[in-house]
């Protein structure tokens, strides 16, 4: 089945039931949620968007967002979610990028997009949707009254067809677009309702940004099932007490989102206050969960199934585990990122591509139906990113994914993370090369050197310092380096502390010694 196709079936099955809410108290019905995207739709192939072409979305998480969302996948286009916090000029590269033939945009978004696109001499046609003003059906109505748009079919697309890019963090300054097809999607999805078996009394939360890929389950899993999806705002996704209240009067019964989340709802969310009767299933990705922290929070909300999952955006979840109902008072590790999913295979290997023996630390590398077509226009990385192997029959037959992860089975088939082969890290959920934010910091006219490393503290938290020598051999001041850094970085990933040195240290062969810098941290 389509990713849009869920949204319809649903809509004919729950015409009146509540599709998508947000907090300001704005709602829409699973019939008027599909009338909407038709609508879209309708003007985009007007506009000329045509089957396989990429339309991006660069608005706030709402109602009209989601509406967005399944307008351009019927119109047969793949959607390119970005950042609505990042640089106008991140945002810009990646439309650009991926030479998305429309945007759906925010209007305050209109003239910082406008002009990167132009200093990039790309342009575009761009339906802007002001909140204001009407939203997205007081557009598509304006838009209407001056030139019809005639009704268009919804296309289906081929499994090994484009659904949507998300781009993530690349280790060479730029992010680059991970490509998920039809197929992926789906099939990921399937994987969801089976394990989960949500029904359509529930309320989902959807706490992940839309560019994030923790919301493909949020929002395809809860529309194909008539259930509810809760939408919760970025400013109030991170406002313990807030957010602890949300879940509650909402009556959230399905929550996925990062660990830190969930720490900080224990935390500080004064849970005790509040009537989590409906909460059924807490699920979390994106980052270690600290046992401290889960046991906290088990205690405080005992009545939910947990389930540990993890995946990088390249393969959506392929691993899960299911927390047991007591955490004993001595155990200290993480739990395991568990199994493979049913609907994939898992290997461990070696730097050359054999297979561990059952126990042995190696590269988790994943088969299946929900790994990525590649990334967008970037074919040599797509090659290095999967397996090669000697023993080539099963290779020929399934891609296997190299995740970059270490890991161990701590039983057989069940692993346990051990850490990376890169210099990536993993910071609220969200992947961050090191090496995109050195290559940014080198555009500061007066940085000589750049060097970002990372440490993990005893209860999981990420903090990234960037280490940096001027030209001038003086300090920057922390305001105009932050400033610059939110200039040119998503929030997620400026640094949280700056060192100045005179020089950065060099091993013998000349290079910046990480090792040595990590000693002095």
């Amino acid at each position: 089945m389509n990713l849009h196709r869920m949204l319809t079936e649903s809509a004919k099955r729950h015409p009146e039931r509540e599709a998508v809410e947000h907090p300001d108290g704005s709602r829409i019905r699973y019939a008027e949620l599909d009338g909407l995207s038709d609508r879209l739709r309708d003007r985009l192939v007007a506009l000329g968007v045509r089957r396989g072409d990429r339309v991006g979305v660069y608005m706030h998480k709402s109602i009209d967002t989601v509406a967005a969302i399944f307008g351009i996948l019927k119109a047969g286009a793949a959607y390119v979610p970005v950042d609505p916090t990042a640089p106008a000029s991140r945002n810009a590269f990646i439309h650009a990028d991926c030479e998305i033939a429309a945007a759906v945009v925010a209007a305050e978004f209109q003239a910082g997009l406008a002009d990167e696109f132009a200093k990039a001499d790309f342009s575009t046609r761009l339906l802007v949707v002001d909140a204001d003003d009407g939203g997205l059906d007081g557009l598509l109505r304006r838009l209407q009254a001056e030139q019809d748009a005639p009704i268009a079919e919804s296309v289906d697309t081929q499994p090994e067809e484009l659904a949507y890019i998300l781009y993530t963090s690349g280790s060479t300054g730029r992010p680059k677009g991970v490509m998920i097809s039809t197929e992926n999607a789906t099939s990921f999805v399937s994987w969801c309702i089976a394990t989960f078996e949500p029904t359509h009394e529930d309320r989902f939360s959807s706490h992940a940004p839309f560019h994030f890929d923790l919301s493909i389950l949020d929002i395809y899993t809860s529309l194909s099932s008539g259930a509810t999806l809760v939408l919760i705002p970025s400013d109030l996704g991170k406002e313990p007490v807030g957010l602890a209240k949300l879940i509650a009067d909402r009556r959230i019964s399905i929550w996925y989102s990062a660990p830190s989340i969930l720490s900080l709802l224990c935390e500080y969310g004064r849970l005790e206050e509040q009537d989590y009767s409906n909460l059924r299933t807490i699920l979390f990705a994106g980052e270690v969960f600290p046992v401290p922290h889960l046991r906290k929070l088990k205690e405080a909300l005992p009545k939910p199934r947990y389930f540990n999952l993890y995946g990088p955006t390249e393969t959506n979840v392929c691993t899960w585990h299911e927390i047991p109902e007591t955490i004993p008072s001595d155990r200290a590790e993480p739990f395991p990122i568990g199994a493979v999913c049913s609907h994939l295979e898992g290997i461990v290997v070696d730097r050359a591509g054999r297979e561990v023996a059952s126990g042995d630390e190696g590269e988790l590398c994943i088969a299946g139906p929900s790994v990525l077509m590649g990334y967008w226009n970037l074919e040599e990385q797509t090659q290095r990113a999967f397996l090669r192997r000697e023993e080539a029959e099963a290779v020929d037959e399934n891609r296997w994914y190299r995740t970059g992860d270490l890991v161990v089975a701590e039983t057989p088939g069940v692993y346990r993370f051990v850490g990376r082969l890169d210099r990536m890290v993993k910071k609220r959920g969200y992947r961050i090369e090191l090496g995109e934010i050195e290559a940014c910091l080198y555009q500061h006219e007066e940085i000589q050197e750049a060097a970002v490393l990372a440490a993990t503290d005893d209860e999981g938290a990420v903090t990234i310092v960037a280490h940096l020598a001027t030209r001038d051999g003086q300090k920057l001041s922390m305001i105009k380096i932050k400033h610059f850094c939110s200039e040119v970085l998503p929030l997620y990933m400026v640094p949280d502390a700056f060192r100045f040195h005179e020089a950065l240290p060099k091993t013998s062969t000349d290079k910046i010694d990480y090792q040595t810098l990590a000693r002095q941290d």
